[in-house]
């Protein structure tokens, strides 16, 4: 469906790249709100003000946000620090008290997105509001998740829409709290190129030094800014206290990020960065027609195991290939576990095809 989103100009905050929104996790007390504010009003690189009035938690037990009180804590101090501000909705109750008390801007987290009722909830409650709504990414890697959830936004009425990507639950260890799996948030982009996106490093990494590289990163992408969680004494903080920063490694962190240009201006680089792409072009071309010619060669051995009555899938050969390519890539100076996926992707489609040919109609009976 198509999405209406209005330029950034007509915002009603400041949406020079970087965006950054910035804030303590929860609203714990007013001087921890309100000195947060002041300080990082001071720096002058915020665009929005933030902070939790409504935690969802995992499990019970834990600081669930100080509810609706907390409210009036956010806008004034915002406006002392003459910053807008955002929160957390996960209902339409939230929405009401939220709209209410004057905030600027909402955003759906994680936990709500990947409920549709939810999202719908709160969609319903925006009829006729016209403010900015940021929607985090769902929980779980699922694109067309996170696309409904914008869409059911957009048929509310609401055009001022901005994604954010706060990295994907994974199960077991991994270096990250939420691993980021950018090449989802990338797709969202390509397939709505006019949505601003956003970043939450805090989120997805999940420690204080993985956000400048995680930040740095979304820049690199294109991303128009970052969410970061901000805090007077982190180390105190009542939730997710491993991931906030103070006020002043705010400011060394946004100093040092170095935000490079979306477009090219120079008539000269500009022409040099069309040949180098057309390179990759005429690559990219002959890679294909190497493609069409493997899938050819496949095809003839699919015809001729069913001829000799062999089945589809060869164990002693997948390997022979795997431990062969792994062998050329080293030596290329190639990255193997790019090598490794690409022949993962290779070998499913080789064994569909062969399926095709063979017509045993067994290929996702293919255990790897």
């Amino acid at each position: 469906m198509d999405i209406e989103i209005k330029p950034l100009s007509e915002w009603p905050i400041n949406t020079a790249r970087p965006l950054i929104i910035a804030g303590p996790c929860s609203a714990e007390t007013p001087e921890q709100v309100f000195q947060t504010a002041a300080e990082l009003g001071k720096t002058g690189k915020v665009s929005l003000f933030r902070a939790g009035i409504w935690k969802p938690r995992t499990r019970p037990g834990f600081f669930q946000g100080i509810g609706e009180p907390a409210l009036q804590w956010l806008v004034e101090a915002g406006r002392n620090a003459n910053l807008p501000v955002t929160t957390e909705v996960a209902n339409s109750a939230h929405v009401e008290a939220a709209l209410k008390a004057g905030v600027d801007v909402l955003w759906v987290g994680a936990r709500t997105t990947v409920n549709p009722f939810s999202v719908q909830e709160i969609a319903d409650a925006l009829k006729g509001v016209d403010i900015p709504v940021i929607v985090k990414n769902p929980i779980n890697p699922d694109l067309q998740l996170w696309l409904g959830a914008i869409e059911r936004f957009s048929l509310s009425g609401i055009t001022k829409l901005m994604a954010m990507h706060r990295g994907f639950s994974n199960y077991g260890s991994d270096a990250y709290r939420n691993p980021p799996m950018w090449e989802i948030p990338i797709s969202l982009m390509t397939m709505l190129p006019k949505l601003p996106v956003l970043c939450d490093p805090s989120h997805i990494g999940g420690r204080r030094d993985l956000l400048f590289p995680i930040a740095q990163k979304a820049m690199d992408l294109g991303m128009l800014g970052f969410m970061i969680e901000v805090h007077p004494n982190p180390n105190q903080a009542w939730s997710d206290a491993q991931q906030q920063i103070t006020p002043d490694v705010f400011k060394t962190l946004t100093e040092g990020l170095e935000i490079r240009s979306l477009r090219l201006e120079d008539p000269a680089v500009t022409h040099t960065l069309e040949d180098l792409r057309a390179r990759i072009d005429t690559i990219d071309e002959q890679i294909f027609r190497f493609m069409k010619q493997r899938l050819s060669v496949i095809e003839e051995i699919g015809l001729y195991k069913k001829e000799h009555d062999l089945t589809i899938l060869q164990l002693e050969r997948w390997r022979e290939i795997v431990e062969t390519r792994i062998k050329w890539a080293t030596e290329m100076g190639l990255d193997t576990e790019y090598i490794k996926q690409y022949l993962q992707l290779t070998h499913s489609t080789s064994i569909r095809t062969q399926s095709t040919v063979m017509n045993t109609g067994k290929e996702d009976e293919v255990i790897w």
